[in-house]
């Protein structure tokens, strides 16, 4: 499952190249390839929106990914679709939203897998590590991509310090679950292109360096950071990055 943000943090344009970064991927020779490199030689995808708990959207059913043409039929139903539109971050909900999507939907794959793209912490609906481990508790693999981004979001809120560790500690769970960091929207095409390859030849999940991480001297954000910078929104005040 493509499980996509449309928040209000994403823009028009953002939310654009999300779906053609998705559209193009999926669409991509090296893509085409994995699939038919893999051990079945096919994919069941499915393209869902969200945003606040009242928000999602299933943009593309569960559909069989094969060859180009069928890939290339996901793809524009994609691009085509009347944009989804929200306005808070409920990661959670997301999550709860697609776990009953893996039942009874016509297909048996060797792995269920949502993966979340979005740039923000969880700050609606319930806290997202309990959804987390719900779906890892069924069986299910988490990934994430944390898209980072270096400008107040369009109602004014400061984007969220090292959001690929909160990613990292919050978000993702399960088999071999990873994040690839996409270090910008300009950027997101290629991280799902990457992301995506290394899901369906079932490759080892990438390292981050801890390193990098020690030498910037950062710190990953605690798993309710949305919601506490909602609650300091709310009395008027928004300190926390």
């Amino acid at each position: 499952m493509l499980a996509v943000d449309v928040s209000r943090g994403i823009d028009a344009d953002e939310a654009t190249l999300q779906r053609y970064g998705y559209a193009n991927a999926l669409t991509d020779d090296r893509i085409l390839g994995a699939i038919r490199r893999g051990r079945l030689g096919r994919i069941a995808a499915t393209y869902v929106e969200w945003a606040e708990v009242q928000t999602r959207q299933v943009v593309v059913g569960w559909t069989v990914i094969d060859d180009e043409t069928s890939a290339q039929a996901f793809a524009s139903k994609i691009t085509e679709a009347i944009p989804t539109l929200g306005f808070y971050t409920s990661i959670s909900g997301a999550i709860e939203f697609a776990l009953p999507m893996f039942d009874d939907n016509g297909f048996e794959g060797r792995r269920r897998v949502i993966d979340i793209s979005g740039d923000g912490a969880n700050n609606n609906g319930r806290l997202v590590t309990i959804a987390r481990d719900q779906a890892i508790a069924a069986g299910i693999t988490i990934n994430g991509l944390p898209i980072i981004n270096d400008r107040p979001s369009p109602g004014g809120w400061p984007p969220t310090a090292n959001l690929d560790l909160y990613f990292q500690d919050c978000v993702i769970g399960g088999s071999s679950a990873f994040i690839v960091v996409a270090e910008s929207f300009a950027a997101f095409a290629a991280a799902i292109r990457r992301k995506l390859i290394i899901e369906i030849t079932d490759l080892a999940p990438p390292r981050r360096s801890l390193l990098h991480q020690v030498a910037l001297r950062r710190q990953a954000p605690p798993c309710d950071i949305g919601e506490q910078r909602m609650r300091q929104r709310r009395l008027g005040t928004d300190d926390l990055n």
